[in-house]
């Protein structure tokens, strides 16, 4: 893994990991990715659906907001984080979250290559319900005129990782109080169709596949 610039330096260093695998299992399990740039001289955080190609991120969205207008040639930094519990300590001091996060740094590029453009989307879509292209019609013209995407290589990650029971004092551990850990879990429902769906058809393959995702 790549070593984190100098501004990256953590207050928690000793929650980070450095695995790679890690690193890439958390952007894969995640669905919305937050994206740091800048524009107008102003510092911007905006969500945005994202899916990994190796070393290289993908982010989209309409073609003439700021953040794809607006990035290409420039730093930018992108982060994804999954919560996995709130930690209950015996002190307000020691409260906590379970949580895997990443931080991604690296330098925005404007995707033109139609090729690359389209392999971009298809990933991007199918990063949310796997399978789903095929089960789609295909872009206009239009429709991928008002659409931008952006690869980000990777090029520095930090990776945290809190897990576990709350670290109490130990003089508080005779206290009757509750202290440990409330799960937290993202599950995918399932689909609700539209007016213009009929309610006997079975649900695609994609949603089937989206919720085996979030069992592993």
């Amino acid at each position: 893994m790549t070593t984190p610039p100098p501004y990256a330096k953590m207050r928690n260093a000793n929650r980070k990991v450095d695995d790679e695998a890690v690193a890439h299992g958390i952007l894969d399990q995640g669905l919305v990715a937050h994206v740091g740039f800048i524009a107008h001289d102003r510092p911007m955080v905006i969500p945005m659906a994202y899916a990994r190609d190796g070393d290289r991120l993908y982010i989209h969205g309409a073609s003439k907001t700021r953040a794809v207008a607006q990035t290409g040639g420039l730093p930018m930094c992108l982060t994804v984080t999954l919560i996995d519990g709130l930690v209950a300590a015996r002190s307000g001091f020691h409260h906590s979250v379970n949580y895997r996060s990443v931080v991604v740094h690296g330098m925005a590029r404007k995707v033109t290559d139609k090729v690359e453009f389209d392999r971009a989307l298809q990933l991007i879509t199918e990063h949310l319900l796997p399978g789903r292209y095929d089960e789609i019609r295909i872009n206009t013209r239009q429709e991928e005129k008002a659409t931008g995407v952006l690869a980000l290589d990777i090029e520095a990650m930090t990776v945290k990782v809190r897990s576990g029971p709350p670290v109490d004092d130990a003089a508080d551990h005779a206290l009757d109080l509750w202290s440990g850990v409330l799960p937290i879990s993202t599950a995918i429902g399932r689909g609700v169709p539209d007016g213009f769906t009929d309610a006997a058809k079975p649900e695609p393959l994609s949603f089937v596949a989206a919720r085996m995702k979030f069992l592993v």
